[in-house]
């Protein structure tokens, strides 16, 4: 694994940090939503990889993403999943003739490009269903966690492009200055204020990791 190995061995194992996290979050999502088992669920940018491994199971999940791509080795869906390709900011008009009974979305709101598309996103979850789970990590946490980097977030878009050249921990670096300054330019951290805009009727949930705000969720009971 050469270099990359402490990202491995701290964020994507199975049971690593990053996988001890995520699978905390998805046992809140169960609790917040107790019939989530009976729900159909509209997920914008995620993967059906995710909620095979889920510990509850909504009935229907329909995933949306820029690749239209399951995440899955076998490439092949269960009956309970559908994918398609979409753009979360504007959805294809038969998607959006639809209606669910919870929208969900993890650390996507921050990938999206900017304060306009931002408000779409948030339109559209709105509108698609009576309930939502919007998950972003926290501007304000020390760790930047696309890139596992202290302090990135705060630093001149050149220096960041820099450092994701030599950083360890980047999942996948960038080949030239271009590409490192673009996969910094698509990564927008939001705070709670931002968040309290998009979603003014929503609890804000914080995620806590060593006492600290690690992220940020957005949920709407029915």
């Amino acid at each position: 694994m050469g270099v990359h190995s402490l990202r491995w061995r701290f964020v994507d194992r199975p049971g690593s940090v990053g996988d001890r996290l995520r699978s905390r979050r998805a046992g809140w999502l169960s609790q917040q939503f107790p019939d989530l088992a009976e729900m159909s669920v509209l997920d914008l940018g995620g993967r059906a990889s995710s909620w095979v491994n889920a510990p509850v199971r909504p009935r229907h999940v329909h995933i949306v993403n820029l690749e239209g791509e399951t995440g899955l080795e076998s490439g092949e869906l269960p009956n309970w999943a559908e994918v398609d390709f979409g753009d979360a900011c504007e959805l294809p008009a038969e998607i959006r003739k639809r209606r669910y009974d919870l929208v969900f979305s993890n650390s996507v709101i921050e990938h999206v490009g900017g304060h306009e598309r931002r408000l779409r996103l948030a339109e559209a979850i709105h509108d698609l269903a009576p309930a939502h789970w919007v998950q972003t990590p926290y501007r304000y946490f020390p760790i930047e966690p696309h890139f596992v980097a202290p302090g990135m977030q705060f630093m001149p878009a050149a220096a960041q492009a820099a450092m994701l050249r030599k950083w360890p921990l980047v999942h996948t670096p960038p080949g030239d200055k271009k590409g490192a300054v673009e996969s910094a330019l698509w990564v927008e951290l939001l705070g709670r204020t931002q968040m309290r805009y998009y979603f003014p009727d929503s609890e804000l949930r914080a995620e806590r990791f060593a006492g600290l705000t690690k992220s940020l969720i957005a949920v709407r009971n029915a």
